[in-house]
């Protein structure tokens, strides 16, 4: 398959299982909110099926995206999905964070779509291998993940932004057109005091 810059590929144009996936609109978001360079080190923490993965590596095309996953079903779906969309910068990491992330090279992106119960633990090895200049963005969908993240990057001297993004999607009734409210998502955005302003436009 031919590479494209525009982000937003379809969701149904991934291979899927039975494992989570950061839908179309949420992973654009977060994806801008991480202000890829083309060089940029990204950890993809809790990488699913891989496609917020396969989307920054459209953008970051000369840097490297390490997709962590502990799921054995996520990992061949990422293996799928990498070989569906000719992605040649992707490391699959097959492991539990945060453990699995000490033979990481320092990441100047990185990105939690799944964290478990392990948040705390997993934005502490972070923030302290995170690079100076570094941008770290959060998905949750509870409170509690949303309030424990934002306070974490809060206490560490981050710039911090919180936004939630409630997304509802049109579906055929009949001749009609209903709306289908999704799950609400927030996405916290934490910047180092130095931040990198001159990101790579998509496509440059």
């Amino acid at each position: 398959m031919s590479r494209c810059i525009m982000l937003g590929i379809p969701d149904d144009d991934f291979i899927r299982g039975n494992v989570p996936m950061t839908k179309e609109e949420i992973r654009v978001l977060s994806i801008s909110k991480l202000r890829l360079n083309k060089d940029s080190i990204i950890w993809d923490i809790g990488a699913g099926t891989g496609s917020v993965s396969v989307e920054a590596s459209f953008v970051s095309t000369e840097g490297s995206i390490y997709a962590v996953e502990q799921n054995p079903e996520g990992i061949e779906l990422i293996k799928a999905n990498i070989d569906k969309f000719g992605c040649k910068n992707i490391k699959i990491i097959h492991g539990k964070a945060p453990v699995i992330l000490k033979d990481l090279p320092d990441p100047d992106r990185i990105f939690v779509g799944g964290s478990g119960d392990a948040t705390e633990e997993i934005l502490d090895v972070s923030l302290k291998r995170m690079k100076m200049g570094g941008v770290i963005v959060v998905n949750s969908i509870t409170l509690d993940t949303a309030y424990i993240s934002e306070k974490i990057l809060k206490d560490r001297g981050l710039d911090v932004e919180s936004i939630c993004v409630n997304i509802s999607v049109s579906k055929n009734a009949g001749n009609k057109t209903m709306m289908i409210a999704r799950n609400p998502v927030f996405i916290i955005t934490g910047r180092n005091s130095k931040v990198d302003n001159n990101f790579n436009k998509v496509g440059e």
